[in-house]
C-alpha cells in the first residue's frame, strides 16, 4: 500500500494547482485521474478549447467585415471548422502535457484511475483495466468539478441534443443553433459559431442575460450580440427538446405563456453545472452532502470528516477555475499552519464574448437590495481614442463606491480586453482603494484602461475629462 500526506481526487485546476503547492510545501503528494490527460474539464473540455474556438471565430469574424476598412482586402474567404478544431485540440494538449509536466518536476505521483473512497483515510483507483490499487492519505482533497446539468424535457443525447462537451466538436457549421440558457456557457459557445455565420437563437428562463451579473452588462451585450445575429427569448421557459432526425424542435412557454415552437440543426443545453460526486463513495468516508449533492464544507473548506478537504465546483460557490485554484492553494497553505484567505467578494467573473464582460465586487441590485449607499461612475469605451483607432468601441466601465467613504464596492466592466483590465479593479479593492485613489493613478495613453481612470472620476465627483 502506498502511503501519501496528501491524496488529490481530480487534476482540474482545482486539483492540480493544489497539489503543485503542496509538493512546494513539503508533502508528500499524490493525485488521481480518472481520464488519461490531466487538467480536468477546464483544460480538456472547457476554459481552454472554448477560448481556442472563440479567439478562431473571432479572426474570421474581423476578416470578413472588419478587414476592408483597415485596408485589409480578402478574395473567397472561408471557414474551415475542421482546422479550427484541430487548433483547438492542439492548444488542449499542449496545456494538458505542460500539467503532466509540473507533476514530475514537483514530484507528485499520478495514478489513473476512478478514485473513491475505502474509509476517511485511505482511497481506491481502479484503471481502465479494471486493477486496484489502494492508497493511504493522512489528508484527502476531493477536486472532482462538475458536469454539465439539464432539467426533465431537455436531456442531452449528444447528437442533437448536445452539451459544451460536444458543442466542442461538431463536424459541421450548424445553419441554425439552439441555446438554452443565457449564461456564460451558452453566450460564449453560441458566439462561436454566430461568427461564423450561424442562426443562434438564445432561450433564457430570467428576464435578462447573464442574470447574475450586474443589469447593465446583461442589457448591454443583448444590444452586441442582437448586432450579430443573435435571437433573444428572455422569461421563456423550455418544455421539451426532441431530436427529429436531422435537427431539433423546442417547445417552450413565453412571458404571457404562449406555446412556442423552435426548430434547428442542433440545441445547446447549457443551463449551468452540478457538482460531480458519482462513484466516489462519499458514504464509506462518512462525507455529507447538501440535497443538491454539494459536499459540505466550512470556512477552512473541511469535510465533516476532519482529514477530508473539498474544493472547487463540489463545493459552495461560483464554479470558475480560478476560484476552486485559490482553494486548492488556500487548503495546501492551512495544513501547512500558515494563515491563508480568500475574498470570495473579489474574485473576478468574465464571460469571453466580443466584446469581453467582466466585473468583480457587488452588483448595484445587490448594493440597493442591502440597503447601501452608493455612487456611480460610469465611461463609454467610445470615448476613447484607442478604442477608436481598433474599432472596439462597444461597452462600457461602471465603478460603485460608497457613498460616505469613496470605498469601491464593484467595478463592472463590457468592452474589448475587459478580461485583463478586471484584474486593476481587483487589485485596487484588496487594498480598499477609493474611487478617488484610482483616478489618481496615471494610466498609460492611448489604452483602453483609460476608462478605468475615467469612470473612477466620474464616481469620485462626476468630473470625468474625455466625456
Amino acid at each position: 500500500m502506498m502511503k501519501y500526506d496528501v491524496v488529490i481526487i481530480g487534476s482540474g485546476p482545482g486539483g492540480y494547482v493544489s497539489a503543485i503547492r503542496f509538493a512546494q510545501l513539503g508533502f508528500k503528494t499524490a493525485i488521481i485521474e480518472k481520464y488519461d490527460t490531466l487538467g480536468g474539464t477546464c483544460l480538456n473540455v472547457g476554459c481552454i478549447p472554448s477560448k481556442a474556438l472563440l479567439d478562431s471565430s473571432e479572426h474570421y469574424f474581423n476578416a470578413k467585415h472588419n478587414f476592408t476598412k483597415h485596408g485589409i482586402e480578402l478574395d473567397n474567404l472561408k471557414a474551415n471548422l475542421e482546422q479550427m478544431i484541430q487548433r483547438k485540440a492542439d492548444v488542449v494538449a499542449q496545456t494538458c502535457a505542460g500539467v503532466s509536466y509540473l507533476m514530475d518536476k514537483n514530484k507528485i505521483d499520478v495514478h489513473t484511475g476512478l478514485g473513491s473512497f475505502v474509509d476517511a483515510t485511505h482511497v481506491k483507483v481502479v484503471n481502465d483495466k479494471g486493477e486496484e490499487t489502494v492508497l493511504e492519505a493522512k489528508n484527502i482533497i476531493i477536486a472532482t468539478g462538475s458536469k454539465p446539468n439539464y432539467f426533465p424535457g431537455m436531456e442531452p443525447d449528444k447528437d442533437r441534443i448536445i452539451t459544451s462537451t460536444e458543442a466542442l466538436v461538431l463536424k459541421e457549421i450548424p445553419k441554425r443553433l439552439i441555446v438554452i440558457g443565457g449564461g456564460v456557457i451558452g453566450l460564449e459557445l453560441g458566439s462561436v459559431y454566430a461568427r461564423l455565420g450561424t442562426e443562434v437563437e438564445v432561450l433564457e428562463f430570467a428576464d435578462s442575460i447573464i442574470p447574475t451579473m450586474d443589469r447593465s452588462l446583461g442589457k448591454e451585450l443583448t444590444k452586441v450580440l442582437k448586432k450579430e445575429g443573435f435571437k433573444f427569448h428572455l422569461k421563456t421557459k423550455v418544455q421539451k427538446v426532441e431530436n427529429t432526425g436531422n435537427g431539433v424542435r423546442v417547445t417552450a412557454l413565453n412571458k404571457k405563456d404562449e406555446e412556442v415552437v423552435l426548430e434547428g440543426d442542433y440545441c445547446l443545453v447549457a443551463v449551468g453545472r452540478k457538482p460531480y460526486t458519482a462513484g466516489l463513495g462519499l458514504e464509506n468516508a462518512g462525507v455529507k452532502v447538501t440535497d443538491r449533492g454539494m459536499v459540505e464544507t466550512n470556512d477552512h473548506l473541511q469535510t465533516n470528516i476532519p482529514n477530508i478537504f473539498a474544493i472547487g465546483d463540489v463545493v459552495k460557490g461560483a464554479m470558475l477555475a480560478h476560484k476552486a485554484e485559490e482553494e486548492g492553494t488556500y487548503v495546501a497553505e492551512f495544513l501547512a499552519g500558515q494563515k491563508p484567505h480568500i475574498d470570495y467578494n473579489l474574485i473576478p467573473g468574465v464571460v469571453y464574448t466580443w466584446p469581453e464582460v467582466a466585473a468583480v465586487g457587488q452588483t448595484e441590485e445587490q448594493l440597493k437590495a442591502a440597503g447601501v449607499k452608493y455612487k456611480v461612475g460610469s465611461f463609454p469605451f467610445k470615448a476613447l481614442g484607442r478604442a477608436r483607432a481598433s474599432m472596439d468601441v462597444m461597452g462600457f466601465v461602471k465603478i460603485l463606491a460608497d457613498e460616505a467613504t469613496d470605498e469601491v464596492l464593484g467595478v463592472h466592466m463590457i468592452g474589448a480586453r475587459a478580461a485583463d483590465m478586471i484584474m486593476e479593479a481587483v487589485t485596487a479593492m484588496e487594498f480598499r482603494a477609493s474611487a478617488e485613489d484610482i483616478s489618481r493613478i496615471s494610466h498609460p495613453h492611448p489604452t483602453f484602461t483609460e476608462a478605468v481612470r475615467e469612470a473612477a472620476m466620474a464616481a469620485t465627483d462626476n468630473r470625468p475629462i474625455h466625456l
